[in-house]
């Protein structure tokens, strides 16, 4: 297992972590996602292990706190061998300090993950979203005060704009708090928006990425082709209205290819789609996801090998799309390399 350091932090993650999304199968969205019990999550976490995989992620609205409290469960009795990363920040119910990132929400939902997770700390904890109705620096102010607490050990941010990033950089710049290493963002060969501002910024700013949803939704699984129905088994019957969008005939023209790359290598099409991810700018870990064992050994297939220059040409060319404005005007002046050299 290859390990990096996230951002400009002294953390140093595997390139591929396991997401606990699919712990627990509760509610509409995340029961479609996965039904995972304790017992098939020790087993997963032991095939992590194992394979040198030490970060899980999760949140506390995944299951309605369920994922948090089956992965704890799972880790039980080698706390020292792993890396926590959960998440709060989104709706957990319809009370005041149900929702968003103000002093009083981040206590509570500290101590509500410590308490699922059965651990005394979190390495990494991120705002799932950002909180416009709450000053940035009462959030970054709470925690800090967490991070001195022993509570939490790194701070992190999820699904932030450019903007919003900065301003909180430059706030805990101002004030002394402690910054985020880390932005957990989508992003894959059928989505790559991250590009266009996210990782220039990261790459500045000391930023690693922490990819979820690295095969585009259940996209690039290989089992969506042109001309065949949705696989019974796939989520996106039922959670098609919340994916990231892409165009179908872009999605089959990017499968088309990467069948090619996955013949050519002797790989399966999601091992290529990991693969390439890895070797992009800023990425430090790759979240991926699995409803079982099986799917979760095929996905740790994607590294100790390298996809050659031709076939990464090849699939940046398929994956690619015209940058909206001001991005694409950078990207066509010619020898304009604004991640020279990349953080990874």
């Amino acid at each position: 297992m290859e390990y990096r350091r996230l951002g400009a932090s002294g953390l140093h993650v595997p390139v591929l972590s396991l997401g606990a999304a699919t712990f627990g199968g509760r509610g509409s969205l995340f029961s479609a996602w996965g039904d995972t019990d304790e017992q098939q999550a020790r087993g997963m976490v032991d095939i992590c292990l194992d394979a040198g995989v030490t970060m899980f992620d999760t949140a506390d609205v995944y299951s309605e706190g369920k994922s948090e409290e089956l992965l704890g469960a799972a880790i039980a009795g080698r706390r020292d061998r792993v890396l926590l990363s959960t998440k709060t920040g989104t709706p957990t119910g319809s009370g005041p300090h149900e929702m968003g990132t103000g002093r009083s929400r981040l206590i509570k939902a500290v101590e509500g993950s410590l308490r699922r997770l059965r651990v005394d700390h979190i390495d990494l904890f991120q705002l799932h979203v950002f909180d416009s109705g709450t000053p940035v620096e009462e959030t970054l102010a709470a925690l800090d005060d967490l991070v001195r607490s022993g509570k939490i050990r790194y701070v992190g941010a999820s699904n932030f704009a450019g903007w919003q990033l900065m301003k909180s950089l430059a706030a805990a710049d101002r004030h002394g708090f402690s910054k985020y290493v880390a932005h957990q963002v989508f992003y894959s060969l059928a989505g790559r928006d991250y590009e266009w501002e996210l990782m220039p910024l990261a790459h500045d700013q000391g930023i690693g990425a922490v990819v979820w949803s690295p095969l585009g939704w259940g996209r690039l699984t290989g089992k969506i082709r042109r001309g065949q129905p949705l696989p019974e088994a796939s989520r996106l019957h039922r959670t098609a209205a919340a994916a990231p969008p892409i165009d179908d005939e872009r999605l089959y023209d990017l499968v088309d290819v990467l069948d090619d790359i996955a013949a050519e290598t002797d790989r399966t099409v999601p091992q290529v789609a990991l693969n390439w991810l890895l070797t992009r700018p800023t990425v430090a870990t790759v979240i991926i996801g699995a409803r079982n064992e099986q799917q979760l050994r095929d996905n740790l297939g994607a590294i100790g090998w390298q996809l050659d220059a031709e076939q990464l040409s090849r699939l940046d060319k398929v994956s690619s799309v015209t940058a909206p404005y001001p991005y694409h005007m950078y990207s066509r002046l010619r020898g304009f390399k604004p991640l020279n050299p990349p953080l990874v």
